[in-house]
């Protein structure tokens, strides 16, 4: 107890500055996993942390003495060594903010909307899937990948009647078409309509296993629907389609942390890191 009541602790302003550092290191760290920069990182923090302790236990003071005078041109040396990353956060800081509907999304969501009114005025069937946080590689794989730049044309023409593609769905991801020609998972909700077509079905069955936002063109009337958590909303206009696209694509914008669109600049793909390590592995 002697010992204990001979600890100093901290204040309100204490407690605030302890908070704010442990959340900034945390940011720090979780900014640099998986990068080549976090090797060096770690490598100076060790090599560090090893001659700090080093010096104390054996009471090198002089040694001490350079260390201290060393830890203040560190900070320059971080400048130059991790230049690469700073400029980019910097860079991620001065974007709009991440509450704004940006041009980007607006532009996604135009060009399926003309491409659905296309497809609606002349009754052709369509199934658009646009991909959010939940991934549908899996999906994409049982169709033909096409990673093309999406616009209204190039969408409808995959839809047309007697195209290789246009018997499946398509799948929009990262503002990019994907794929096309692919397989949706069927609903096998009870509670379901009858009249519900296969292509309905196929819609609402993507929309509960994935949170992608899927589109759909009827074939017979031309009426434009959305899947979305397993329900399915009918009777879209232009107007009202393309203001919940709009809203959707905005709410899965703000979904994502600073954090992963910063990796995702850094194109700090998981799957991506692993199928590297794997052929480095290979090559050994």
């Amino acid at each position: 107890m002697s010992g204990l009541s001979r600890l100093s602790w901290p204040g309100i302003h204490g407690v605030v500055e302890i908070l704010f550092l442990a959340v900034a290191i945390y940011y720090v760290l979780l900014f640099f996993r998986g990068t080549r920069s976090a090797q060096v990182l770690t490598g100076l923090v060790l090599l560090l942390l090893g001659l700090i302790a080093a010096t104390e236990l054996f009471r090198l003071d002089t040694l001490n003495w350079l260390l201290q005078r060393f830890m203040v041109g560190l900070s320059l040396a971080l400048v130059i060594i991790f230049q690469p990353e700073i400029r980019r956060a910097l860079a991620e800081l001065g974007k709009p903010h991440v509450f704004a509907v940006t041009a980007r999304e607006r532009s996604l969501a135009e060009a399926i909307v003309q491409s659905a009114m296309i497809l609606s005025e002349r009754k052709i069937g369509a199934l658009i899937a646009v991909e959010r946080q939940i991934g549908t590689r899996a999906i994409q794989e049982t169709g033909k990948r096409l990673d093309a730049a999406l616009t209204p044309e190039l969408l409808a023409s995959v839809f047309f009647p007697h195209t290789p593609l246009h018997d499946g769905g398509a799948v929009i991801a990262g503002e990019r078409l994907a794929a096309a020609g692919c397989v949706f998972p069927l609903s096998q909700q009870a509670g379901l309509h009858r009249s519900i077509g296969t292509r309905h079905r196929a819609a609402v069955g993507m929309s509960e296993e994935t949170d992608a936002v899927i589109v759909v063109v009827s074939e017979e009337t031309g009426t434009i629907s959305i899947a979305l958590n397993g329900r399915l909303s009918r009777g879209f206009d232009e107007e009202k389609l393309r203001r919940i696209l709009v809203s959707l694509l905005h709410r899965a914008k703000r979904a994502r942390s600073r954090m992963d669109r910063l990796r995702d600049q850094l194109e700090l793909d998981p799957e991506r890191l692993a199928a590297e390590k794997e052929a480095a592995a290979d090559a050994g």
